[in-house]
């Protein structure tokens, strides 16, 4: 079994979920007692979120640099970022390890295709939604992104941060999310995409009438597989 390095924190709440899905996949492929070999660097959010508002990148991808050198040095095989905004600097730290890192858009947009899904909604935060690192990052694996407008793309990120990465679970923001997913639903988004780790605390399958992609369940599903292949 290959051991998988998570960097997390980013939260710590959909940490927690990484890591109860990751084992929860090796159990049931290899039943007993059997659980993952992980080894976890959970960094301080609040010096991540800094740097993102700030616009100082560079700062947080050293800082997930240092985590992903110490996860090598630990002996991980590969690794996860538990997030999907902090994607935005994963050359930053591939350029200075020597194990591969599993893309959290690429395990999505896998999932997405085996749905015979091409146009989808993502949702996440604003910088997931707006920059270009995630949503190009799709578009080349031939899928079609379109996303809320100006002022729902604000609210969805006020509500990731403002409750979400704090556990906090308010029926009427959830709500909010439904309506906009509704909204992109009828603008022709065959399926949506929760594009940010902590969304599927909130949001489940059986809410929506199309196809969810929750990417922490579908990241950690890919690691969990990886983690199982043969070196």
């Amino acid at each position: 079994m290959k051991t998988i390095g998570i960097i997390g924190g980013m939260s710590w709440e959909s940490t927690v979920t990484y890591y109860r899905l990751i084992n929860e996949k090796v159990n049931k492929e290899l039943g007993g007692l059997h659980s993952a070999q992980i080894v976890l660097y959970s960094v301080d959010f609040a010096e991540i979120e800094e740097n993102q508002s700030k616009g100082e990148w560079w700062k947080a991808g050293d800082s997930l640099w240092y985590a992903a050198r110490s996860l090598e040095l630990a002996g991980a095989d590969f690794i996860i970022l538990a997030t999907n905004t902090m994607h935005k600097v994963v050359e930053i730290i591939e350029e200075r390890i020597t194990i591969p890192i599993l893309h959290i858009a690429d395990a999505t947009a896998l999932a997405i295709w085996e749905k015979d899904v091409r146009k989808v909604a993502l949702l996440g935060t604003k910088y997931t939604m707006e920059q270009s690192f995630y949503k190009n990052r799709l578009e080349e694996q031939g899928l079609e992104v379109i996303t809320p407008d100006e002022e729902q793309r604000e609210k969805i990120n006020d509500i990731i941060f403002d409750e979400l990465v704090q556990g906090k679970l308010n029926g009427e923001s959830k709500a909010y999310y439904l309506d906009v997913i509704q909204e992109l639903v009828d603008q022709g988004a065959e399926g949506v995409i929760l594009g940010c780790t902590e969304i599927g605390l909130l949001i489940q399958e059986e809410d929506v009438s199309v196809p969810v992609f929750d990417t922490t369940k579908i990241h950690a599903t890919e690691a969990a597989k990886e983690s199982l292949k043969d070196e």
